[in-house]
């Protein structure tokens, strides 16, 4: 069971919103609507067209009944089930284990048992499809949605992303009362916002608040651009609906600042702006197409820096943006930005904070095209750069390739092939449910060989797999890939348990030892 995430900031923590357990990296299903709709115009989108009469900044007082009764039908329970299981739990070693075992420490098996929790999901689409936060279901063996009419029904996982904690659910049936999707973009700060969800398994529940800010960052997932809201939010709440005065969807509800893990004044919900780019990816790839930057960045003028950095920003004529102090070989921006380069814009849109240009990015994919606005020297340069993957490429990764690599591969920088004394090889950067997770193969791990063939770029890897596949008389591959040597006892136990002998070979202990790589 995933008991409450709690990231220590201070004397308060970020708490992630869902209680006790959560579910089920089930299975991605590869649905296609019939009428060729894509996934994203099968929303209930708002118009953009806003008359006085209803502009939320404007109504004094704001009258949110009707808000409340447009988005209680579209919220549901979401309760979350894992099953009692047998874990082995590998004890820590001691003197005896290195002088007359194997230096690994005694192995017990448990039981653990059966754990449940909660959380609040969003009916998206008339045909049942459902956002909640990917912690809310995450491990879990069964999803129960209850609906705000009673109904209780099965939930499938159609996808997740750990990185924005967003999941895709399924329920079967049609003519469901599904929520008006708005423009997050477009909210203000000061502007009324309700929060519906199930805190503390007491049913559908409605809190009242304004925006405080927005673009906010807390430094809880890898990719977040957070609405900051005073509405009160509390545990159960995650996966619910943050909406305007309209009853309009502007972000799911994800997370609260607190001293007490109880609310205290601050929620966090995910803006719509990057949750119909996660989802309808899951929905059409099963997979969310992640385009990155390729460059390690810091806000400017953020006043808890160390002196240095202080001086050193000072010195390169911006006050807000974020200063490059990394470009990654082989990304994105390489070739194009430099090193405390201050990036000012993209397409056109204001960047103030790693957190604006981490919510900017979320809603392209690889292969788009962005003009990045630069300062350096402190002139303006613009640049026009084509998108790519984590792999350093543009292709989009449907789940039909996740499902045969079960991973996502890198060519290994020049830099760390230096550092290991390699000649070739591609790196594990990801590692999601497929064949290489059940095999031992954790990120970091470096593949030299497949079926003999050398690994020298992603393709290569994906070209010995696709070729197994066909041979109906041989459908494994055989892996030779290197570590640190220090995880190198637990794979080849894991080996020898599978009888994966012939299949899988690791190489050396710590340091490498890569005489036996040809």
């Amino acid at each position: 069971m995933k008991t409450t995430t709690k990231f220590a900031i201070g004397s308060v923590a970020v708490v992630a919103l869902s209680a006790g357990v959560a579910g089920v990296t089930a299975y991605a299903m590869m649905e296609k609507n019939q009428d060729n709709t894509s996934f994203y115009e099968s929303f209930e989108t708002a118009s953009p067209l806003r008359t006085a009469a209803f502009d939320a900044s404007s109504m004094q007082p704001v009258d949110l009944t009707k808000a409340a009764e447009s988005t209680l039908n579209s919220v549901v329970h979401i309760m979350s089930i894992q099953r009692s299981k047998i874990q082995t739990i590998q004890g820590q070693p001691d003197i005896f284990d290195f002088f007359f075992g194997d230096g690994r420490g005694r192995q017990q098996q448990v039981q653990t048992p059966e754990q449940r929790g909660f959380g609040s999901g969003v009916i998206i689409s008339k045909d049942g499809y459902i956002v909640t936060n990917n912690h809310v279901i995450d491990g879990a063996d069964e999803i129960n949605v209850k609906l705000h009419d009673g109904r209780e029904m099965k939930g499938r996982v159609i996808g997740t992303d750990p990185t924005t904690d967003l999941a895709l659910v399924k329920i079967e049936g049609d003519d469901f009362p599904a929520i008006v999707v708005g423009n997050s973009d477009n909210l203000k700060v000061g502007e009324w916002v309700l929060a519906v969800g199930n805190p503390f398994n007491l049913g559908s529940t409605v809190t009242a608040g304004v925006v405080s800010a927005k673009s906010r960052g807390l430094g809880a997932n890898q990719v977040e651009s957070f609405i900051q809201t005073d509405a009160a939010i509390n545990q159960g709440n995650s996966g619910g609906a943050l909406v305007n005065a309209k009853g309009e969807l502007v972000g799911i509800n994800a997370m609260l600042y607190s001293p007490t893990g109880a609310y205290s004044g601050y929620g966090f919900a995910i803006p719509v702006s990057i949750m119909t780019k996660v989802v309808t990816d899951l929905k059409q790839y099963g997979t969310v197409q992640r385009a990155l930057l390729g460059i390690g960045g810091r806000d400017m003028g953020d006043e808890r820096y160390p002196d240095e950095i202080r001086k050193e920003q000072k010195e390169l004529g911006a006050t807000e943006g974020v200063q490059v102090v990394e470009v990654t070989e082989g990304g994105s921006a390489d070739g194009f930005l430099q090193k405390n380069d201050v990036i000012l814009k993209l397409n056109d849109k204001t960047v103030k904070t790693m957190a604006d240009l981490q919510g900017t990015l979320a809603k392209y994919r690889p292969g788009d095209k962005v003009k990045i606005t630069v300062l350096r020297d402190k002139k303006e340069k613009t640049f026009t750069i084509t998108l790519k993957n984590s792999q350093g490429t543009t292709k989009v990764v449907k789940q039909a390739d996740m499902e045969l690599l079960g991973a996502a591969f890198r060519a290994v920088p020049n830099e760390l092939k230096k550092q290991l004394n390699l000649g070739y090889g591609v790196e594990v950067t990801g590692i999601d449910n497929g064949r290489m997770k059940d095999s031992g193969i954790r990120k970091g791990f470096i593949i030299l060989k497949a079926n003999g063939k050398q690994l020298r770029t992603v393709q290569d890897l994906e070209n010995v797999m696709k070729g197994a596949l066909k041979l109906k008389e041989n459908k494994d591959v055989k892996f030779v890939f290197v570590g640190d040597g220090r995880k190198k006892a637990w794979v080849d136990d894991f080996i020898q348990k599978n009888s994966l002998a012939d299949t899988v070979f690791t190489l050396g202990r710590y340091p490498l030892d890569l005489s036996q790589a040809e």
